[in-house]
């Protein structure tokens, strides 16, 4: 009896951790922060500078700052620093998959300078990276961030590697173009469901299924399907119950205006025979017509229909990136000052949420500090233009006392050369 008990009790704990187990693999109440940098003291030891283009002389860098204006100046982000150079860095972390789990990629990034034509993404990369090469050619997993080029391009790239092969969204996602921090999440999940937030606020949702050309559609139009003869697409049709009423056809439309009165000085045998202007007849109701009633064989306006695609294989690991080792920032851009800061991987939306909301809290003092930097920018500007006017100006006065110099110089030789004619030309002399 004793070995029976323990036996059940046993079975019944086996049981309760089984359940336990399963229960936490699909409802996970534990998040992981995969990844998070926030650019403080260390930074430098697990980040490395690609050298990818030093060599032709193209290669950027990068510098630990706020930026010229910052909510807080000890929050300090890494910012490209050379115009019309690559920059590429990279950190190695924990190799992980998101296999089974919610993934979430966040960062922020402020755009300091007017970028003119530049990126500002950021890539996860899987298997082995040579990091001191790492640029634009170096296979990657996801890559997600601004691109903007002129006034037209304001792209939001969000690119995804699969069986090595890059797809972009087909959506047209728009990024942000002020010079103040903005921060950009994306989240993929199990489901093959996916959402793009800026700044914690949701501006596009959907699936991989329908919004990237990875995989067929799942279902397309019978291109061999024809309307029915019999279809029905008018909703309304004439009332065969409706007859017209009798004498209806007789109404006049105009009748003689019943308030005309006959002119006093009006002569019939001069004027011929007075006749009443016509005027509308109020009872005059236009050509008749059956009622309109609802058609009970009305089957809607006719679509080509949708058919199961013969072509369409489903991949339950779709969402499934390569497991990923690395994330890396590599840009090109025309003129450098972007601040990238808070880089966040983990598994858990609300944690991303709560990063952006820590940050967020000084978001008022950082735009007070960038209206304070844009008056004093103004000002130089102003300044450096008063300065510029003023020493065109003097450059003209100079110019044109050098001008004046040279005309009083000219008109001296003239007059010299002209009275020594005057008085020793030899007919001069003979009038004498």
């Amino acid at each position: 009896m004793f070995k029976t008990m323990f036996s059940s009790s046993l079975l019944v704990k086996l049981f309760c951790i089984f359940v336990l187990q399963f229960w936490f693999l699909i409802n996970p109440i534990f998040s992981e922060v995969i990844f998070e940098e926030r650019f403080e003291d260390g930074w430098k030891s697990r980040w490395v500078v690609s050298d990818w283009k030093r060599a032709e002389g193209k290669a950027g860098s990068f510098k630990h700052t706020a930026g010229s204006w910052s909510g807080d100046p000890d929050d300090k982000g890494i910012q490209t620093s050379i115009d019309a150079r690559h920059s590429a860095i990279s950190a190695k972390i924990n190799e992980f998959s998101n296999k089974n789990r919610t993934l979430v990629l966040q960062y922020s990034i402020k755009l300091e300078q007017d970028i003119e034509c530049g990126g500002g993404y950021i890539k996860l990369l899987s298997g082995f990276v040579n990091q001191k090469k790492f640029g634009g050619d170096t296979p990657y997993s996801l890559m997600f961030g601004p691109d903007l080029c002129g006034t037209d391009v304001k792209k939001l790239h969000l690119i995804l590697s699969y069986q090595g092969q890059n797809y972009p969204v087909k959506k047209d996602l728009q990024c942000e173009t002020d010079k103040l921090t903005h921060f950009y999440t994306f989240i993929l999940r199990p489901d093959a469901t996916y959402s793009v937030l800026v700044d914690n606020r949701e501006k596009d949702s959907g699936s991989l299924y329908t919004d990237w050309d990875i995989l067929p559609p799942r279902k397309i139009k019978d291109v061999n399907a024809k309307k029915p003869a019999n279809w029905e697409e008018k909703e309304y049709i004439d009332d065969p119950n409706d007859i017209k009423p009798e004498g209806y056809d007789s109404i006049p439309a105009e009748i003689p205006d019943p308030n005309a009165k006959q002119p006093e000085n009006w002569d019939e045998d001069e004027d011929g025979l007075w006749k009443p202007r016509k005027v509308p007849n109020p009872a005059y109701k236009g050509p008749w017509r059956r009622k309109k009633v609802k058609n009970p064989n009305y089957k809607g306006k006719w679509k080509t229909p949708w058919i199961d695609n013969p072509e369409f294989e489903d991949d339950p690991d779709l969402y499934v990136l390569k497991p990923i080792k690395y994330v890396g920032i590599e840009v090109w851009q025309v003129k450098a000052g972007s601040v990238f800061d808070n880089i966040l991987i983990c598994d858990d939306p609300d944690y991303a949420k709560q990063v952006v909301n820590e940050i967020f809290a000084n978001r008022e003092a950082e735009k007070e500090a960038f209206e304070e930097a844009e008056k004093l920018r103004k000002a130089r500007e102003d300044k450096e233009a008063q300065r510029a006017r003023e020493d065109g100006e003097k450059r003209r006065r100079e110019r044109g006392s050098d001008r004046h110099s040279r005309y009083k110089e000219r008109y001296r030789d003239r007059y010299k050369r002209h009275n020594r004619r005057d008085y020793f030309d030899d007919d001069y002399h003979d009038e004498l």
